[in-house]
């Protein structure tokens, strides 16, 4: 009996329309990464295990797809730990591998293996699937693609500040109106944890108020109870639940808050100069906002964190983010290397667009004109004007039997094809076409000049 096929869930298929419109966006994003000077590259789809593991928190290491040793991997497992079961102690003993969860930590691991082929600072994209252990919902899958822009070598402000441009272009260029973009800085988190006392407790205090917006007030508070955070200091940390007003009020009150804390006053420092320079350049359509409450979740950002909002009215989480990370290459071995950098999240921009009908009603258009077949020596004098338009970058095709002329038309219409061409004998004998608009009905004769011609405009 056949096996019923699927595919595992947090997957996908993808139909041609799907991917031409995924193009689009990839396409679109790639202009502006190098419009601003970045060079792409790519790594492998997996990692070494201990290279991924340890970089993301207790969270994200949970949600790194282990690959399995091949061959017998539990004969290097001596029975006391296979006994134990313990998966924190047993996972490395068989499993040397893992599939990236993001594209930041193997983006360090290259510089690192690179960093006397590459001139600082180095800005690089790079486009490419990710995979994460998630629970899958809308929006949130466990393969998807990253598309990221990092700058390491520097400890300029301006890198944030052209960030927040790069957002800006692509959102504008793909007509997504409406955007927020988010902004905190890590050295504001770990001066509040400062100030109320938990310092101690960034970590799990950062993780909880990173998860405001899905949980709400009493879940963030009940959660940081459970990770051993004061009373007195959740008390302490009220105003930042309902923390309002314009970027430069919201810049005042954490001065004053931030008055005792010297790494809370030097995250201050840096939004400031990146919001008074944004407002001195202006943004297309973006708006750019202090989140007191972004965290991100992820351990490796110690200055600006970037999150960004779809539009008001679609229910769809963060479309993008990112920070600054000065210590990541550190990890492995090469110290006092700066680095920041973004990512826009393809899948769920993608879906964004399509809940507003953005797409150009042109993106998923493929040929533009079909020959129809009726017999091999018509072909042969179709393929001679296929092969002439394909040359001027006009799609073209010949149907590749001689089928009845109905099902040909069917087959281009329900293709949304635009232009079929008849060639019989007539035809044949005239040196002509005969040009069929599929919208209008209507038909013309015309020479193989002429119709590449016509078609040109339809490019």
């Amino acid at each position: 009996m056949a096996q019923k096929p699927g595919i595992p869930k947090g997957t996908r298929d993808f139909t041609p329309q799907e991917v031409a419109k995924r193009n689009y966006i990839i396409e679109t994003v790639k202009k502006h990464f190098a419009s601003f000077g970045f060079m792409p590259i790519e790594t492998p789809s997996f990692e070494n295990y201990d290279t991924l593991m340890g970089k993301y928190g207790e969270e994200g290491d949970r949600l790194i797809f282990k690959i399995l040793n091949s061959g017998d991997f539990l004969s290097k497992v001596n029975d006391e730990l296979y006994a134990k079961k313990e998966a924190t102690s047993l996972t490395p003993k068989i499993s040397e591998k893992a599939l990236r969860y993001d594209l930041t930590v193997p983006f360090a691991r290259y510089v690192v293996m690179h960093q006397n082929e590459i001139e600082l600072p180095f800005k690089r994209y790079q486009i490419q699937p990710v995979w994460r252990a998630d629970r899958p919902q809308k929006g949130r899958f466990r393969e998807f693609f990253q598309c990221d822009a990092d700058v390491v070598g520097s400890n300029s402000l301006w890198q944030e500040v052209e960030f927040v441009q790069l957002y800006d272009a692509v959102f504008n260029d793909l007509g997504l109106n409406g955007v927020t973009i988010k902004m905190n800085n890590r050295k504001i988190l770990s001066g509040i944890a400062e100030v109320i006392g938990a310092k101690d407790k960034l970590i799990d205090f950062t993780v909880a108020l990173d998860k405001l917006d899905k949980i709400g007030e009493d879940g963030v508070k009940k959660e940081m109870l459970e990770k051993g955070i004061s009373e007195v200091a959740i008390e302490k940390v009220q105003p930042l639940f309902s923390f309002e007003g314009t970027n430069v009020e919201k810049l005042n009150s954490l001065d004053e808050l931030l008055s005792t804390s010297e790494e809370g006053k030097k995250g201050v420092e840096e939004l400031r100069f990146i919001i008074d320079a944004i407002h001195t350049l202006g943004l297309q359509q973006a708006a750019l906002e202090i989140d007191v409450t972004l965290a991100r979740g992820l351990n490796y950002y110690t200055g600006a964190i970037f999150e960004v909002a779809a539009p008001a009215e679609v229910p769809m989480g963060s479309i993008g983010g990112g920070g600054r990370y000065d210590d990541l290459t550190g990890i492995f071995g090469l110290k006092n290397v700066s680095g920041v950098g973004i990512s826009f999240g393809l899948d769920r921009i993608y879906l964004v667009l399509e809940d507003l009908d953005l797409f150009p009603k042109t993106v998923s258009e493929t040929t533009k004109i079909l020959f129809l077949n009726f017999g091999d020596k018509e072909a042969m004098y179709c393929m001679q004007a296929v092969k002439k338009l394909r040359e001027n970058g006009i799609k073209a095709e010949l149907y590749p039997d001689s089928a009845k002329m109905k099902k040909q038309m069917n087959y281009a219409n329900k293709r949304e094809i635009p232009f079929v061409v008849l060639a019989g004998t007539k035809e044949m004998e005239e040196g002509i076409y005969t040009l069929k608009n599929m919208q209008t009905g209507d038909q013309e004769e015309v020479d193989a000049n002429a119709m590449t011609e016509k078609l040109t405009k339809y490019i």
